[in-house]
């Protein structure tokens, strides 16, 4: 659903400016209330997964997807998504974590990202193109009846506990995640990651139409691009084992700049279209990389809930970037694109730079002692 969710306004922004008559800024503005809902909803999923528990927010989020797609509410949107991120449950794993990860975010580019552009650009070239949402309001009625079968409502599984005693005190676990500077710079790196990727996904479609000619189908290269992403996060796999997770993703951001420029500065519509799809490969191994990080370096204890806020308020991103992409195509055309999106990137390589690669250690000061207590079930 959230791949699907990505991956649906890419063909319909061309269709929603010819529809309502509006300009890139407004059209632009359809991201906005999105933001908001990703931000409250990935500080919400921290707070209600500690009180109500994993299987009960899962299937809460569900159920609020229902109600956007009934009456086209973004934020509401943008909160049921952010409840239903996984990504704290899938790093938490005993067994191959990071293989695993990878595979959660190759369906999001495969299930998601790849089929609806396919199904959107068809609607789009329809008179009732807005009947597209009939179909997303299906598959979110099915989404919550299958959270809701096979995760029963239930916590969190696992073996052991593990809590923070500092002076005495059990420290509140929200309070914890916020003190944290690496959950910070994670939460801004997934914050331009998931922008950049929005961005080249949706207004690369217009950019296609408006600057190399592009017809109606140019919608497809949207599936393109999503289609690398899932290819990278399933290919590049064992690339990034051999040659070390962050010395990967330097080098496929290092290459990605590369090819933007292409995109940038050679007029070739079916050359622009493949090269979109290798960038997409190339970003596609990025986020579940940050993640893997973010379970190598975080406390256990607070993991999940680190987690869930540094997705949900990356997720942010996916509305706000795009706006700001619109914003500035209003004043200086779609081809302004190109810039931004490399400034971005450079953005987002200087944001993970700043991300530790080990651990702290437990640390005594004035403060008090910082110690680790284990709690066996």
């Amino acid at each position: 659903m959230l791949g699907w969710n990505d991956g649906s306004t890419r063909p319909l922004l061309p269709r929603m400016q010819e529809a309502y008559g509006v300009s890139y800024i407004v059209v632009s503005l359809f991201f906005v209330p999105s933001c908001l809902g990703f931000v409250l909803g990935a500080l919400m999923n921290v707070w209600l997964t500690d009180r109500l528990g994993f299987g009960k927010v899962l299937v809460l989020g569900a159920a609020l997807l229902i109600i956007t797609y009934s009456v086209q509410a973004p934020v509401v949107n943008g909160i049921g998504l952010a409840l239903q991120i996984t990504n704290g449950f899938v790093g938490s794993l005993t067994y191959s974590p990071a293989t695993k990860m990878g595979v959660l975010h190759a369906v999001y580019g495969e299930i998601g990202c790849v089929l609806c552009p396919l199904v959107a650009t068809q609607f789009a070239q329809m008179d009732r193109w807005s009947f597209y949402y009939l179909t997303s309001l299906g598959l979110a009625v099915c989404n919550t009846i299958v959270l809701a079968v096979i995760f029963r409502f239930r916590q969190q599984d696992g073996g052991e506990h593990v809590h923070v005693v500092a002076e005495g005190k059990d420290a509140g676990k929200f309070k914890q995640i916020m003190s944290e500077k690496t959950v910070h710079f994670l939460a801004f790196f997934i914050f331009v990651y998931v922008g950049v990727e929005v961005t080249i996904g949706g207004w690369i479609v217009t950019c296609i139409i408006r600057e190399r000619d592009g017809g109606p189908s140019s919608g497809y290269i949207a599936s393109g691009f999503f289609g690398g992403l899932m290819l990278g996060r399933i290919i590049l796999l064992q690339v990034k084992k051999w040659i070390g997770e962050r010395r990967a993703l330097y080098i496929y951001a290092l290459i990605s700049f590369g090819l933007e420029f292409a995109i940038w500065f050679v007029p070739s519509l079916i050359g622009n279209a493949i090269t979109v799809s290798f960038i997409g490969m190339l970003l596609g191994p990025m986020y579940p990389i940050a993640l893997n990080q973010a379970a190598r370096v975080l406390p256990p204890w607070i993991l999940t809930g680190a987690v869930g806020w540094i997705a949900g308020f990356g997720q942010a991103g996916s509305a706000l970037i795009p706006f700001m992409t619109g914003a500035i195509a209003q004043n200086h055309m779609i081809k302004s694109l190109h810039p931004l999106l490399i400034a971005m990137m450079a953005l987002m390589v200087g944001l993970f730079a700043l991300v530790p690669n080990r651990p702290k250690k437990c640390i005594t000061g004035g403060g008090g002692v910082l110690s680790v207590r284990r709690k066996e079930r």
